[in-house]
């Protein structure tokens, strides 16, 4: 394990991984938010919880939010999948595409998404990208303490959010169990 962390960060990171405790004059992701006595530091380390909390609930709020709209789609619509085979996507209609510069649609599986409802999926995806890269960025401090705040946070926010499983997309053969995305 230790020589797996060895490859993962260089010797100055690991150096500094366990011992960077630093509270006061800490620089949390930008120069405005700048730790100046220890009451701040604290508060920020909420402020961190609190987020990753919150991340948790947008992953959430996410998947229950496809599952209504996928349920809005088939409501009342009972129609067998497409049995469009794989083969029209030929490498002349690729390179048709490709040279023309428009979109072929080679009729792909699945139904499209109203415009209202893409739109907000759009939208909260990028939030929830935002907020995973911004404590990404708070976890890149490699301060300790910051970093069991982000960490308390994900598993508070998972402890809370994630009382149910969908057992039967993850015991499936076609899902893609426990991905990422």
């Amino acid at each position: 394990m230790l020589w797996y962390l060895y490859f993962l960060f260089s010797r100055t990171q690991l150096k500094y991984l366990g011992r960077n405790t630093q509270i006061v004059d800490t620089c949390i992701v930008f120069p405005g938010w700048h730790i100046s006595s220890n009451s701040v530091f604290v508060l920020s380390c909420f402020a961190i919880v609190a987020l990753g909390i919150f991340y948790e609930y947008l992953r959430v709020f996410q998947k229950s939010l496809d599952t209504k709209i996928a349920l809005s789609l088939t409501k009342g619509k009972h129609r067998a999948r497409s049995s469009r085979s794989s083969s029209r996507n030929t490498p002349e209609l690729e390179s048709e595409g490709l040279l023309s510069g428009r979109i072929i649609n080679t009729g792909g599986e699945g139904v499209a998404v109203p415009l209202t409802a893409r739109l907000l999926r759009a939208i909260l995806y990028g939030v929830t990208v935002f907020l995973s890269f911004f404590l990404m960025l708070v976890f890149m401090t490699y301060n300790a303490y910051l970093i069991v705040a982000v960490v308390l946070g994900a598993s508070i926010g998972h402890f809370v959010f994630g009382g149910y499983i969908n057992t039967d997309s993850l015991l499936s053969v076609d899902g893609k169990g426990m991905a990422c995305h």
